[in-house]
């Protein structure tokens, strides 16, 4: 029975406190307001003071208001009929088309029981060299995207979207601009990808309750495709919001701060959402990629410091690329070495290159003479980053392969490049 309480005893931010009795945590609320009902959720419970967020912010609430307890955690519908659909963060239609209320899931939930999971081993190729080649994303990975402000992370998740060889795309956005959500609703949809993807969209104009129920939204849709046997790919911007939601929930809470003000369960709150990656036995997988944006490129602040000890490896977004030296899939090796037998040499070899080609660039720029060594380095330089690099570049992996193999032909002989001659005798160009 669903029992009706009228003592609202505080309401702070968007939090509101009233005595109730048999509450459950993240148990779902309504509350009646002028014009409506008004959806809240469970944050905290003590004793009978039951804390409560309030989705749509609290502008408009009284005390004498009218809390009716829904007895169930938060739910979102599941199914294809989500697909092609946009949704804000309470999961509430954004595209004019019809509410859905069928196949209810409750979010939140605990990570998939370890016992049901395999080992990564099937690949995500993405079309990009910096990805494919030299940090494999691995089915049920999760990793992060580090990243500035001004960066083109957006885009490359855009990128990612619609050439990712995955079923279904699901994009959760916390604090975006206007700008930013239509770019993506518009480049998926000219890339003919919006009809296998899904948006939960929250823009930094929305309350901001509504950005901490986007990754998790977000990843029980997933986790219903999942088990359906569909491959998804979770892709989340910006993580950074997402705490600093947290943040601003717990400081209305008058909770004691830990870090630069971050609750102190941070590092639960950030883990409990990127362990939802899985790849089931019997069933489809979850990956996840999350921009995670970094105040001042500081790697210690604590979002992205919490983050990496989660996380199976980074992509460190740099100068508008991927940088070959900041970024890592600690994954790759489950992979790479089944797509094509040169795979691991061209990754090894042209790196190694590419460290000693940073060493000549920085000798070049304090004035030392250039060894013929140098110059080659230089030259081969150059077109890894114009070739290689560039987020532009859309080829598939053995393409991109072949191509590198070109790039040390045109800029060193065979000996030179330190791979062993049975591999130079099958792939260097002739």
């Amino acid at each position: 029975m669903q029992k009706v309480y009228t003592n609202i005893i505080q309401i702070a931010g968007d939090v509101i406190t009233v005595e109730a009795d048999g509450v459950g945590y993240n148990d779902v609320a309504q509350i009646s307001v002028r014009g409506g009902l008004s959806l809240a959720q469970v944050i905290r419970i003590d004793g009978r003071k039951v804390f409560l967020q309030v989705f749509a912010g609290s502008r408009g609430i009284s005390t004498g208001d009218k809390v009716r307890f829904l007895n169930h955690p938060m739910r979102v519908a599941t199914g294809d009929n989500l697909l092609g659909r946009i949704f804000n963060g309470s999961g509430l239609p954004l595209d004019r088309a019809p509410e859905l209320s069928e196949n209810m899931a409750d979010i939140g939930g605990p990570p998939v029981n370890p016992v049901k999971r395999i080992i990564p081993n099937k690949m995500i190729r993405t079309g990009i060299p910096m990805i494919d080649v030299f940090n494999s994303l691995v089915e049920s990975q999760k990793l992060p995207i580090f990243s500035i402000a001004g960066e083109p992370y957006n885009e490359l998740l855009a990128r990612i979207a619609i050439q990712a060889q995955v079923d279904i795309i699901i994009l959760g956005g916390m604090g975006l601009k206007y700008d930013d959500y239509l770019f993506f609703k518009d480049t998926l949809k000219t890339h003919g990808a919006l009809n296998r993807s899904i948006f939960f969209i929250h823009t930094a104009s929305d309350p901001v309750v509504e950005c901490l129920l986007v990754p998790d939204i977000s990843l029980a849709v997933a986790e219903d495709f999942a088990l359906k046997g569909r491959r998804v790919l979770v892709l989340l911007s910006d993580m950074t919001n997402f705490a600093d939601a947290l943040k601003e929930v717990s400081i209305t809470m008058e909770q004691v701060p830990s870090n630069r003000g971050y609750p102190g369960d941070l590092y639960s709150q950030l883990a409990s959402r990127y362990e939802k990656a899985v790849d089931f036995d019997t069933a489809g997988s979850i990956t996840i990629l999350a921009v995670t944006t970094m105040p001042g490129d500081d790697v210690t602040h604590p979002v992205p410091d919490n983050t990496g000890y989660i996380t199976e490896g980074q992509f460190y977004l740099k100068n508008g690329v991927i940088e070959p030296f900041g970024s890592l899939s600690r994954l790759k090796q489950q992979v790479n070495g089944a797509t094509r037998s040169d795979h691991r040499t061209i990754m090894d070899a042209m790196i190694q290159l590419f460290a000693s080609y940073r060493q000549s660039l920085e000798k070049q720029s304090m004035g030392f003479q250039m060894s013929a060594w140098d110059e080659k380095l230089l030259k081969y330089g150059r077109l890894f980053e114009e070739k290689m690099m560039s987020l532009k570049t859309n080829i598939a992996l053995e393409k991109a392969l072949d191509l590198g193999w070109q790039i040390l032909a045109d800029s060193f002989s065979p000996e030179e490049t330190g791979i062993k001659r049975s591999i130079l005798e099958q792939y260097w160009p002739r």
